[in-house]
């Protein structure tokens, strides 16, 4: 019995890992961070009255989606090096 409560909450924490793993590569996640980005840097720059604030506030914005579209990228050769060494 004692046995088998165990394997359920194996199981249990191995679909809540998954989930978590699922959500931190989701494009929803991605373009939820890229929305606030935009947002907070727009309202500041408009706050100190730059020129095209909400232009410029997309140079975080895009600079953030390509650094996390070139992760995968970067962790296959990461992890290639690792098993080099």
């Amino acid at each position: 019995m004692n046995f088998e409560k165990e394997l359920a909450a194996i199981q249990q924490r191995n679909a809540r890992v998954e989930a978590e793993k699922a959500w931190e590569l989701s494009w929803t996640r991605r373009l939820f961070i890229a929305v606030v980005t935009y947002v907070t840097a727009g309202v500041w720059l408009v706050l100190i009255h730059d020129t095209y604030p909400w232009a410029k506030a997309l140079v975080p914005t895009v600079g953030y989606l390509l650094s996390t579209a070139s992760l995968p990228v970067v962790k296959r050769w990461w992890i290639g090096r690792c098993k080099e060494g």
